[in-house]
This record gives structure tokens, sequence and C-alpha cells, in this order.
């Protein structure tokens, strides 16, 4: 005892202690820097966001929005971006505190949190959208530098200070030169990338200090309006002025901006509206993720993510406002809406404002290139495309993933060829705006699936907070672009179908099981037993296989007549637990569903360990499905000599088993359980010469066949057993017919013709008979040709030996003689012309003798000797009706 005690500590131990070796182990050679040289929340987090926010717009575009948008409208679309940004950060800060994050950002939250399809999918989408980030901002900062330095492409010089060639191989000369120096960095790695953008950070700053002091210490002046701002540059063509005014601090120039004035954008002659300014304004809003982007790298991304990203949302959204409030109240409109440069011309030395710009710009450039590096560095180390993806694993010695770094970069520089990107630009915020999407989706299935292991630390969001995180990023997105917010979302549908179908199993976990369950438990809850009516009745079936090499044809053929109700496949073994170690049938639960997935079949599986056979079915009987979700019919396979038949022919399925010498359970116990099942007011069926059905070979029979290709199903519904009895309308006989009309429902069987068989005797109406039956079945709205079956010979031959044996015995011992058996089976099968592809026949109820259990038997073998596929049906309970 004390040993087993031992062995069984052991093993419970042992998950864990084999996860820990695991991870250190087989991921060394992909494991993140060493701690001494991780970022912490200030450098990792708030510096990248802060300046992946700002980016340009803060120097370029502020003047934009308020000129065409007025202070209040301009106030009012920062309130509303930034409501869509913090439901997004709120789901961020939620997830980043509920484990340990690893390299990858959001891809990495997204993926373990939905699983490798939803996680994949987004994963691509946020590489690429960073990558043409990298490129749209390399690409700026060169026009910014040609705009400064270069000469016009007419050869005219305007001052001394340009004196670089412009063109379009110049500028992608530029380009290349701006990301060697963004991939130098990069592949330093993350230390330096860091120190680098420190020191743009401290630019940035400066220069956002000089234009707050300009705004007060700069008197009011004349500013000349670029040329490109007129379409007459000579300023003759009538309301189109060359210079605006920096007023100072006003209050007419104030009440002058309050109000919205859209007009014709300058740099793109296209008339501005609240839709088209707000997704301008929306593109300085959009780096959000960039500490995200820095989870390997950082000391502890639980902690530094959330407190980083907060941080620089709310410095970012009072700078904003700020310079929003000080424009309006010191910029006349002509100046804000021709001017996107004018704090340049307002400051109190020029190039500061240029070096802000060129700063941020490559700052933004150099956080997108490191964090596509990151994301595919993450992509490749999940091997969810495969060997494709395995050189980005490779990492420096400090842990860098150099591979990465180039392949993002090779990338970077290929979307550079483009040479403008004023279309990438909007499907590149698109894609974005999907990633915070699916962020806030999956902190929302996280807290509507109530997993007990979600337990953030991070406590300030609800369900109300992602919906509306995702509400916003989806109306975002379709007022950029429509046509590229639909084209995106069908590309991440794309990608999701070819890693669901593509990807191996991951062991992440998928949202969706705990959504499903979640959902499946409150159904169940609700469906009353009590509130069962008869016409919603279907078939719930407990399929008992003793050895599923041998019985694929019956569990394909009874997945047929379920008809959308529940499956179970069930199996005893024989045993008892307390002479064994452990339970035996844990380890055997993967076969069997490996099973159910080979013979794509929507059924479960249920396994119980009993003393018998019996006992076992019982077991199944009273615990298989949960509240109004349980099993009406019980299905056996028939009690005979048949040989199995091993229809498992491919190798890779060898665990399920294999035969045994001999049945586990006698003829007595075998009728016991039909007993059983029925006192339970279980339907039962038995089915016999399953063991070589072929589904595909049954329904395309060769058009040789006497029956021309014909499919045909074979319907008794009267006692055969019961001569004296000839009613077709008793529970049994119509639990009959509503299993083959749902046989019939069946899409693969819809061609299928029912053949019933009406038994009648010489002194009855035939006709008044068919009649009577085609009547009934008009009422229940079954389809199926009836067929008069004279059966006096076999009915007179059973009235003979029963007057040799004597009248004395009750009618439901009533003996059968097996010549009246042979005679009724050679009927049937004289009937069958051509034969059908499945029969089903009457099974009476076995006898409350116990001892009469191997007579019972032996007179269903007989019956059903040579019919092919035959199923033996008896119902207890009413299925069928009338009614609408």
């Amino acid at each position: 005892a004390g040993g087993r005690k031992e062995c069984s500590a052991v093993i419970e131990r042992t998950p864990l202690l084999h996860y820990r070796l695991s991870t250190s182990v087989n991921e060394s050679d992909q494991r993140s820097p060493p701690v001494g040289q991780k970022l912490s929340t200030f450098f990792g987090v708030v510096i990248p966001t802060l300046l992946s926010m700002f980016s340009v717009v803060v120097f370029l575009r502020i003047g934009f929005v308020v000129g065409q948008s007025g202070l209040y409208q301009a106030i009012a679309m920062f309130l509303v971006a930034y409501f869509i940004i913090c439901m997004t950060v709120l789901s961020v800060c939620a997830i980043s505190t509920n484990g340990a994050l690893d390299a990858g950002g959001a891809y990495y939250m997204i993926s373990r949190a939905l699983g490798p399809e939803f996680g994949g999918s987004i994963g691509i989408m946020f590489f690429f959208a960073n990558v043409c980030g990298s490129a749209l901002y390399v690409l700026g900062l060169v026009e910014a530098i040609v705009a400064t330095f270069g000469v016009a492409e007419d050869g005219t010089v305007g001052s001394p200070h340009q004196v670089l060639p412009s063109g379009y191989w110049w500028s992608l000369l530029y380009a290349t030169a701006i990301a060697l120096l963004c991939l130098l960095v990069c592949l330093v790695g993350a230390h330096i990338y860091a120190k680098a953008t420190f020191i743009i950070f401290l630019l940035v700053m400066f220069v956002l200090c000089t234009i707050f002091i300009s705004f007060f210490a700069v008197r009011p002046r004349t500013i000349i309006l670029p040329s490109s701002s007129t379409p007459n540059p000579n300023g003759t063509g009538p309301g189109f002025p060359t210079s605006a005014n920096f007023t100072g601090f006003k209050l007419d120039t104030l009440l002058g901006n309050l109000g919205a004035d859209y007009t014709v954008d300058y740099t793109t002659g296209t008339m501005m509206t609240f839709a088209t300014v707000f997704a301008v304004m929306f593109n300085g809003c959009t780096g959000i993720m960039a500490g995200s982007n820095m989870s390997g790298d950082l000391k502890n991304p639980s902690y530094s993510i959330p407190r980083g990203t907060i941080t620089a949302v709310i410095f970012t959204f009072i700078i904003y406002n700020l310079l929003s409030v000080l424009v309006a109240c010191s910029c006349d409109r002509v100046l804000l809406q021709r001017d996107y440069s004018f704090l340049r011309d307002i400051n109190i030395w020029k190039p500061f404002v240029t070096i802000g710009v060129y700063s941020s710009t490559l700052s933004a450039a150099m956080s997108n290139l490191i964090g596509a590096s990151r994301i595919l560095y993450a992509l490749a180390r999940d091997d969810l495309f495969g060997k494709v993806l395995s050189p980005a694993k490779k990492t420096s010695h400090s842990g860098n993933p150099w591979v990465s770094v180039l392949i993002s970069w090779f990338l970077v520089q290929l979307v550079l060829f483009s040479g403008k990107l004023n279309t990438i630009a909007s499907i590149v915020t698109i894609f974005f705006l999907l990633v915070y999407a699916a962020v806030d989706l999956a902190c929302l299935a996280l807290e509507w699936a109530s997993a007990p292991n979600f337990r953030p630390t991070f406590r300030y969001f609800t369900w109300h907070t992602c919906v509306l995180g995702i509400v916003g990023c989806a109306v975002m997105m379709f007022l950029i672009n429509a046509i590229y917010a639909s084209a995106s979302i069908a590309f991440m549908l794309l990608l999701l179908l070819l890693i669901h179908y593509l990807s191996p199993t991951s062991s992440w976990g998928y949202i969706s099981q705990a959504l499903i369950f979640h959902q499946v438990r409150k159904y169940l809850l609700m469906l009353d037993v009590r509130k069962d009516h008869v016409k919603f009745w279907r078939p719930q079936v407990l399929l008992m296989v003793s050895n599923p090499r041998s019985s694929v044809g019956l569990i394909t053929f009874i997945n047929d007549i379920k008809k959308s109700g529940l499956y179970v496949l069930g199996h005893v073994q024989l045993g008892d637990l307390n002479t064994l170690p452990s339970d035996p049938l844990q380890s055997q639960y993967d076969s069997w569903l490996s099973l159910v997935d080979h013979l794509n079949i929507k059924a479960f599986v249920n396994l119980t360990l009993a003393d018998s056979v019996r006992h076992g079915v019982q077991h199944l009987l009273f615990i298989s499905g949960l509240g109004g979700m349980r099993p009406n019919t019980l299905v056996l396979g028939f009690y005979d000599d048949c040989l199995p038949n091993d229809k498992l022919v491919d190798p890779s399925l060898q665990d399920y088993g294999e035969f045994g010498d001999g049945k586990v359970l006698g003829p007595q116990e075998y009728v016991a359980i039909i007993a059983d099942a029925m006192k339970m007011l279980k339907n039962v069926v038995l089915a016999r010469y399953f063991n070589n059905f072929d589904r595909a070979q049954v329904l395309s029979p060769p058009s040789s066949s006497p029956g021309k290709g014909a499919v045909y199903v074979d319907v008794w519904p009267v006692n055969l057993l019961r001569p004296d009895s000839c009613s077709y309308v008793d529970t049994c006989s119509l639990f009959l017919l509503q299993l083959a009309c749902i046989l019939n429902m069946v899409r693969a069987w819809r061609k299928a013709t029912l053949r019933l068989f009406l038994c009648v005797e010489e002194g009855r109406s035939v006709r008044g008979s068919e009649e009577k039956l085609g009547q009934l079945l008009k009422e229940l709205r079954i389809k199926a040709r009836i067929y008069p079956v004279p059966w006096d010979q076999q009915v007179a031959l059973h009235w003979q030996r029963q007057g040799k044996w004597g009248k004395n015995f009750p009618s439901n011992t009533m003996r059968l003689s097996d010549d009246y058996l042979s005679a009724v089976n050679k009927l049937i099968l004289d009937q069958a012309r051509p034969p059908p592809a499945v029969r089903f026949l009457y099974l009476p109820r076995p006898p409350a003798d116990t001892r009469r259990y191997a007579a019972y038997l032996h007179q269903l073998e007989l019956l059903t000797q040579d019919l092919g596929p035959t199923l033996l049906i008896h119902g207890v309970t009413p299925v069928i009706t009338t009614d609408l």
C-alpha cells in the first residue's frame, strides 16, 4: 500500500515537473535575453509607445485637424479616438496580467487566449502591418529630408542647403540607407534599440518644449504660405491668399477656430469631411502596441505593459489636446488649413521642428521593424506554418532573433520600391485596428467563458469595455475605407481556415472550448424534461460497442439515424478497480476520440469499468448524458456466431484493441440487458449483419443490378412472433416507421425508397387494410410504398404447432416452432426483390420468465437468418404525432 501511494504521488507531481524540465531543456536555444539585459517599464514600454503614438502627427497634422474641424470637433475626435484606444488598452492590460508573457506581444496574447487559428492569422496581419508601417515611416522621413535639403526636380535651388538630388531612384537610395541604419540598430539588439529610442525621446521632448514655449515667446507675425497650397503660384487666383497670420493669443482667433470649416486639402485636392479628418488624426493614435511588442525583452511584462501603456496614452492625450487649444487660440484658420508645417515657422528656431520630425519618424520606423521581427520570431517558435518559418527561430547569444530581423528588413526594403505608400497607409491602419479588435475579442472571450484561471491582477475592465472596443475598432475600420476593411477581414478568415486545417494540434488551449462549455452548461440547465413534447422527439442513441474494429459499419449507420440527436458510443471493460493500480480507461479515451474523428461522425464516447457487461450497460444507461439530454434508445449488436471483420485497415489506427477469443457474455445475460433497458423505458434496437456493412457501397449499387441502381429500405411493422396480433398502430410499430422515416430524411439516404409490407390473412379486406394504412402514412407525412403480403400459410403452420402443444399457454409465453420461424424468414426473403439496403423489423419484448431467454434469442436468430443488414426495433414511448 505504501508503495502504491508513493507511486501515485510521483505521478501527480510528474506533469508539472515534466513541464518545467521540457521548458528549460527543449527551448534553451529559443529563450529571451538574460535577465540582466532586459528592459524596464520606462525604456521598454513608455518610450516606444510614446514615440509610436506621436510619430509625425504631433508635428505635421495638429493644425490640419483643428483647421478643418474646429476646436470643438477636434477635441471630440480625440475623445472618441482615445475612448476606442483606452478600451483596447484595458483589454491589453487584463490579458498581460493574467500570466507570464513571452516574445510576440499582441500575437502572443491573442494566440494564447483564443487559440492558434486566431493567433496565427492575427499574428501574420500584425507582422505585415509592422513591416509596411516601418516602410511608411522611412518614406515619410525621406520626403521630409528631400523637402528640406532636396533640389527641386526642375533643377531650381531655393536655398543654399538644398544640395541633395531628387527623383525616384535617389529617394529609394535615401530610404535604403535609412532602413539599413534601422537594421543595424535592431541587429545589435533590444538594449541598443532602447538606448537609441531614449536619445530620440529626449530630442522629441525637447522639441515639444520649444513648441510650447514658442506660443508664448514668439510675437505675432505673417507667414508666407507654401506655393503648393494655392492653385496659382503668383497668388492672383481669387480666394487663395499667399500669406496667413500667427496672431498670438487672441479671443477673436479662438472664436474663429471653434466651429468646423471643412475645405479642400491642399496636398491631395480632395474635399475633407469629419470622417476623412478623423481617419488622418487616428493614424497618430495607433501605436499602443509598441510596448507590448517588446514583451520578450522586458524584465516583468505583466507589470510593465499595463503601467507603461497607460502612462503613454494619458501623456499623449494631454499633449494632443493642449496643442489643439494653443493652436486654436493663436493661429488663424487660413494658416491652419494651408500650411501643415506652420509649427516650424512659428518656432523660436525653425530647425527644432525639423529635428523633431526626423527623430520621431526614425524612431517609429525602428519600433515597427523590431516589432515585426519579434512577431515573426514568435510565429516561428510556435510552428504554426511548419518548416517555412523555421530559420526565423535562430537567435544570437544574447537572445536577439537576428534572422527574423533580417527577414523583416528585407520585406521593408521590398515595400520601399513602391515609392509612395498613400494607399498602403490606410490598410496598415486597418490592420492595426483589426489587431486591437482581436485583443478586445480575446479579453471578451476569456471574460465570458468564466474560466477559473482567468484572474488578471488588472481588474479595471469589464465585458462592456471589450464590446465597446470591438465596436469602436470596427466602425473606425469601415470609416477609413470600407473596401480595405472588408478585404482585411476576409484575408484574416482565410488565414484562420488555413491554420485550422494545416497546423498541428496546439497545447495552449482553445477559448472556443471554454465558451462552448459555458454556454452548453447554461442551455442544459434550461433543457427541462418536463417540457418535452412528442412533436420534438428525436433519437438519442447509446450504441454499445464491444470491439470498434469490427463495428465501423454499424457505427456509421447509427450516425445516420440519430437526426441531430445525442449519439454516445458506449464500451464496457471488465475489471475491478480495487485490484488495479489505476483506471485503465483513462488511457483509452484518446484512441476512441481518434476513432470518432477518423470515421467523421458526431458522437461522444462513454467508457465504464464493471464486473459484468450487464452491470456496465446499466451504469451507462443511468449516467450517460446530462439533464434533458440523455440516451432514450439503446442499440446492441446481435448475439450470433458471425465472425468479426476488421474494418480499420488504416495502419495509423492500431490502438483500438484486438479481437478477443470468444464472447464475454452469455445469451442469458444478453437478453437480460434488453429486458433491463425496457424496464428503464429505453427503446431497444438490435443490429444484425452490420459487420460487413459499407454505406458507400450500399448507396451506390451497380446499375446492372435488378433494381437498376435503386436503393430500398424495407419496413415490417408487425410483430412477426405474434401472428395473432396484426396491429400496425401500436407504439412499437409507429416507432419503426419513425426511425425508417428519419433514415430517409438523411441526405445520403434521401433517394432510398421505403417499402412497407402489410401482412394480411384470408378473410380480411386487403383493400381496406391497405387504404387504412395509406391514410395513416399520409397523416404522418411519411412517403412509402405499401405491399400487401398474404401469410395464411405461415399463420396456419403456427396454429397447427400450437394445437399439438395445447392451448394452455398464456399468450405472452406462446411457443413458436422452428418451422414457423423459418417460414416467416423465407417469406421476408421472397418479398425482397430487389434486396433492400437495410430492413426494419418489430422486436417483441423478452419473456417474463427468465428461463425462456435462450429460446427467445433463438427465435430472433431464426427470424433474421440471412436477411442481410437488419434492425430489430422495440419502442416503448410515443414518438410520432399527426398534430401540427
